[in-house]
């Protein structure tokens, strides 16, 4: 695998990294939507038993899960893990970032340490070697626990294994902040969780002047046997205030492509970057209508109109049967395709960082 141009070597000469052309406002299209309703801080809120009419399409049944394992499609064979060595790992300190800056760290698979509006926000931090149900780790975690700054809030898309991960959550101090999608509040206060802020599609709420808007996606969720789609999925805008605009990021958690990143973009017209996944798509047949393939993940980018794009949720756990150096290649090829510009595209090696100035 091509391996990435070096982002990573000192610190201060990846903080100097500027880029100030903003990019336009999408024109004809439609009017900007209203801005997300805005609810306080923490508080327990009731919810429906069952979030399943937020499907965007049925969950495979027991016919499909039998098909899935008389193929044997659920890991790649040994020719798709021949690529592990070639993984793009490259850890370094954390760059500088200023209130005014925006700074995205890839820790591995959908976890990224963000600065941004002066805070520091960790996406769904999964810092253990292994989960539930999957083999260790095929590239270590990006930024060592001790390596990071206090922690300011905490964002979780939705309560699957590689995305939620009680070990790492044990880590935090109690009074952290944690922004959680509907009914996966109460997993969170059990732990002691003193501020935590459940939200529903469409909603927001804001942390020392950092906007956390909480967002469709096309997935679902589960964490054991009895509870699918009791508790509500999604990704998260991040939005600094700011004269001009503050600086602002989309974080997609999992998804499939749908008509969401549409309406998303058309709500949050400015996105500096967007944060999408890009690996555990094979097979289509059972994995289309939760995760983007690298073809849609560009169609998603493109729907989005956001400045930046930057992959994650690949070369980290093994969670399906495509070759595992794979995502990368074909989602370099498609943004060939697509025409876009190469420096709009932060294909970070794990431990990479890039920074936005104001």
């Amino acid at each position: 695998m091509e391996r990435d141009r070096p982002q990573n070597g000192d610190p201060d000469d990846e903080a100097d990294r500027v880029e100030r052309t903003r990019r336009p406002r999408r024109s004809g299209g439609p009017a900007q939507a209203p801005p997300s309703a805005l609810r306080p801080l923490g508080g327990r809120r009731s919810w429906p038993g069952s979030f399943a009419g937020r499907l965007g399409a049925p969950l495979p049944g027991l016919r499909a899960m039998a098909r899935l394992a008389g193929e044997g499609a659920l890991r790649p064979g040994p020719g798709g893990l021949r690529g592990i060595a070639q993984l793009p790992f490259a850890p370094a300190p954390l760059p500088r970032a200023g209130t005014a800056d925006l700074a995205a760290t890839w820790a591995g698979h959908a976890s990224w340490v963000l600065r941004i509006g002066g805070l520091t926000v960790l996406t769904d931090p999964v810092w253990s070697r292994r989960i539930l149900g999957t083999p260790p780790r095929l590239t270590p975690v990006g930024v060592g626990w001790e390596e990071l700054p206090p922690v300011d809030a905490v964002v979780v898309s939705h309560n699957h294994f590689d995305h939620l991960d009680a070990p790492t959550v044990r880590r935090l101090p109690r009074s952290t902040p944690v922004f959680v999608p509907a009914g996966l509040g109460r997993w969170f206060r059990r732990r002691g969780f003193r501020c935590v802020t459940e939200l529903d599609w469409w909603e927001a709420a804001e942390l020392r002047g950092v906007r956390f808007d909480f967002v469709p996606a096309h997935h679902w969720s589960r964490r054991s046997l009895f509870d699918t789609c009791r508790s509500l999925w999604g990704g998260w805008v991040l939005a600094a205030a700011g004269e001009p605009a503050g600086r602002s990021v989309y974080f997609a958690g999992d998804t499939g492509y749908g008509h969401w990143f549409r309406e998303i973009g058309d709500r949050h017209p400015d996105l500096d970057l967007a944060l999408l996944p890009i690996g555990a798509y094979a097979p289509r047949w059972w994995l289309s209508d939760v995760h983007v393939d690298p073809e849609e993940a560009v169609r998603a980018f493109q729907d989005l109109g956001a400045r930046h794009m930057a992959p994650m949720h690949w070369a980290t756990f093994v969670l399906s049967a495509e070759p595992v150096g794979e995502p990368l290649r074909r989602l370099r090829a498609a943004w060939r395709a697509a025409g876009l510009e190469r420096d709009r595209l932060w294909d970070l090696p794990i431990g990479g960082s890039r920074v936005l100035r104001a």
